[in-house]
């Protein structure tokens, strides 16, 4: 019965998310059914947890499916392609619970609501992106668990003898040495503020060129490991710097904004206490590092998100072992 049940729920979020992406750029079904907004939370027994379908956004989603069960929920997860189609989707109700990042959603939902040239609600500050990301969200329907400890992030890194010859920690140690460095990164960096142009405005680092090798690609850590780049753009969760003799320097003035990870739940389905208890467990063991570390064990090592993500929770005692 389970299987079939989940099949079901399958079939019917996939219909669901077809007919939405007709209409999301509409605003999403939830701002047209107001009393959803203002309904009590509710407390489904079978619940969709979303993917966007990259090795985080995957070992979340089977971390938080093992969760819920755990608590007694039918769980299942569904790998939807891109924020376009899941966010309207989790209005809907088609899916109930995904994995999000707080600065992020924070500022997609305010271009949504106000259009792409909507100024950034996000900052540095995790409070402050957290209200701002709450204010957003409620209108459509959405809850907002608490921020755990693993923030994914954009950072730099530089090669560790590169550091250790100019005795670097940080990215202010980099301006104050005021060294030439060619960065590695998409060519987006040249204009986004927290990538070239904040470099040189907070920092004081003389970016003399962008390397368009991509973010965190192989080529790009490769330039600056054999020293054609200086440091390259990656995410605080990359997991093979250590293979390309690579170091991350500290943001230590908070260019990048909080891009914490945060639980998003439909309040309708997925709004109650005995969900948020559940999902908040994580919060208490979850770092940054490791999630680095187990997106290692996927992309690395090859092996399956449900299986990482489950040996993962029962090695900090939130799902019994056997």
């Amino acid at each position: 019965m389970r299987a079939a049940g989940a099949a079901r729920a399958v079939l019917t979020a996939l219909t669901g998310l077809a007919a939405l992406g007709l209409s999301a750029c509409a605003g999403g079904p939830s701002l047209e059914n107001r009393s959803a907004i203002t309904a009590s939370p509710g407390d489904s027994h079978d619940l969709a947890i979303g993917s966007a379908g990259f090795t985080e956004s995957e070992l979340l989603a089977q971390m938080y499916a093992a969760l819920l069960r755990h608590a007694g929920y039918r769980t299942h997860v569904l790998t939807v392609g891109n924020r376009e189609l899941y966010e309207p989707a989790l209005e809907a109700g088609q899916i109930d619970v995904v994995p999000e990042y707080a600065a992020t959603f924070a500022d997609w939902l305010n271009a949504k609501k106000k259009g792409a040239e909507a100024a950034p609600v996000a900052s540095p500050d995790l409070g402050v992106t957290m209200a701002a990301l709450r204010r957003l969200a409620g209108p459509r329907g959405l809850t907002v668990l608490p921020a755990g400890r693993a923030v994914d992030q954009n950072a730099f890194a530089v090669s560790a003898a590169y550091a250790r010859t100019h005795h670097l920690k940080t990215l202010s140690d980099l301006g104050r040495a005021e060294l030439p460095v060619r960065l590695a990164a998409g060519d987006e960096c040249v204009q986004r503020p927290f990538c070239a142009p904040g470099l040189k405005k907070k920092y004081r680092i003389d970016i003399t060129a962008v390397d368009p090798k991509g973010v965190g690609t192989t080529p790009a850590k490769q330039a600056v490991q054999n020293g054609q780049d200086q440091m390259v753009l990656t995410t605080s969760t990359d997991a093979t710097l250590d293979q390309f003799g690579l170091v991350l320097l500290a943001d230590d003035k908070k260019l990048q904004n909080a891009d914490y990870v945060v639980p998003v739940v439909n309040r309708a389905r997925a709004g109650s206490a005995r969900a948020a208890a559940a999902l908040n467990r994580l919060n208490t063991v979850l770092t940054t590092a490791d999630l680095a570390r187990l997106n290692e064990e996927v992309d690395s090592w090859r092996r399956l998100p449900a299986d990482v993500a489950r040996n993962y929770l029962r090695s900090k005692g939130l799902l019994p072992r056997g």
